[in-house]
């Protein structure tokens, strides 16, 4: 090695020492164990969405915010609430030329109680072909803004039933969309439906601490805070917690909300956000999706089941998608010296990826990971009402949350600027 070398080795170890220093002030496990242990309490029941407790974790994400000194994104409330609308005791008659179709044969999402399609003439038409995935371009479909009708395979024929899943949580619009099992002739169709149609609501809690130079770039801190709620009880217990899926997560996300916001030189905007409904489909990622232009956000960090050691012990972590951008280099190299690593994903077969809220904002091209650190593949609390505070290393996910803070430094600064996600080499 080099004496140029060495010098900018020392450089790195104090600069990275330094900092970690000045984190640990602010960042600290003292108030890790406040906040989770709020949002993982009985109290929470599980933050099922729908539910009282779910607001008032809400509430209490958006208190933590207003503290740290953040600003709503829009508007004057931390709230950014939406609709959902469930569609049930269906009746459906369908007709293709005069003749009826097994109503078996089609889906329809519609916000109407009663429907009557004479002819679908004038709706968009799209198709789900065998090189899909079924149920993903049936999601991405269910939020269409204009009438739609959707022909599916005839080799989803043993799939297309599981559709009807939309009807119980769809976005709220004024377009109807239909999904049709064949190639058939969507002018020759006509469908007379009825409905109970509930209207619910769903929200996330959003922060932003505006750029001091870049303030029309963003940087994204994420994580979900819902979980099961309650279910079948396991010796006696039936609250599902979420400790460490993902009230951790939502931990991480106020802490480095505090520390950023005391810091006080961001270049960059950081926008901070806790997710609803990731665990009933990602809706709440989905929307926050669509008040953001996607060419802003620089990247985005999704912190999800961060409060257990990994695969590799403490001080390590892993990245979903490690090779969709250059954003986990970029960390790596920011944590030289350090102790912390971070890691690709170990867990490829599980595609981890696709499977959190980061994956709505990665289709749209921007450098969206989830960092975790559950091993998948052994993981015994997970979906459990095992999922306890208890079960948690609070000590090691303290210093996990410093080592986000220092490794997204200098993507905040505007030094750094991850690669995109190529959206073409998705599935």
């Amino acid at each position: 090695m080099t004496i140029k070398n060495i010098l900018t080795a020392i450089v790195l170890l104090f600069h990275s020492f330094v900092y970690a220093q000045k984190t640990t002030t602010i960042i600290n496990e003292t108030d890790v164990s406040r906040i989770i242990n709020m949002l993982a309490s009985d109290e929470m029941k599980g933050r099922k969405i729908y539910s009282p407790e779910i607001d008032r974790a809400a509430s209490f994400i958006a208190d933590e915010f207003r503290s740290a000194g953040l600003k709503p994104l829009s508007g004057d409330s931390f709230l950014q609430s939406f609709s959902m609308i469930s569609a049930t005791g269906q009746t459906l008659t369908a007709k293709l030329s005069g003749k009826e179709l097994d109503p078996t044969d089609v889906v329809l999402l519609t916000s109407k109680p009663s429907l009557t399609i004479e002819t679908a003439k004038d709706y968009r038409v799209e198709k789900i072909t065998t090189s899909d995935n079924l149920f993903s371009k049936a999601m991405q479909y269910s939020k269409s803004k204009t009438n739609t009708i959707v022909l599916v395979d005839k080799s989803f024929e043993d799939r297309f039933s599981r559709l009807s899943f939309l009807k119980r949580n769809f976005f709220k619009t004024e377009a109807n969309i239909v999904f049709v099992l064949g190639d058939i002739n969507p002018n020759d169709l006509s469908i007379t439906a009825t409905h109970r149609i509930t209207e619910n609501k769903l929200t996330n809690v959003v922060g932003i601490l505006p750029g001091k130079k870049l303030k029309n770039e963003y940087v994204v801190f994420s994580g979900h805070y819902d979980h099961i709620g309650i279910g079948k009880p396991e010796n006696g217990d039936s609250i599902y917690n979420g400790a460490n899926d993902d009230a951790s997560g939502i931990t991480g996300v106020i802490e480095l909300a505090k520390y950023f916001s005391a810091k006080g030189k961001n270049k960059r905007s950081i926008i901070f956000v806790a997710f609803t409904a990731e665990e009933s489909g990602g809706y709440g990622s989905q929307y926050f999706s669509e008040q953001m232009d996607p060419s802003a956000v620089i990247a985005l960090f999704n912190l999800e089941m961060i409060g257990t050691d990994s695969k590799w012990g403490k001080n390590s972590a892993y990245i979903t998608g490690f090779e969709k951008s250059s954003m986990g280099e970029i960390l790596q190299k920011n944590l030289t010296g350090s102790g912390f690593s971070f890691y690709p994903d170990p867990y490829p077969d599980q595609q981890l990826f696709y499977r959190s809220d980061n994956a709505t904002l990665a289709r749209l091209g921007v450098p969206a990971h989830t960092i975790s650190t559950s091993k998948m593949d052994s993981e015994p609390n997970y979906h459990r009402v095992s999922d306890e505070v208890h079960t948690l290393d609070l000590k090691n996910m303290t210093e996990m949350i410093k080592s986000i803070a220092i490794s997204a430094q200098s993507i905040i600064d505007g030094k750094d600027t991850p690669t995109r996600v190529d959206v073409n080499a998705l599935r």
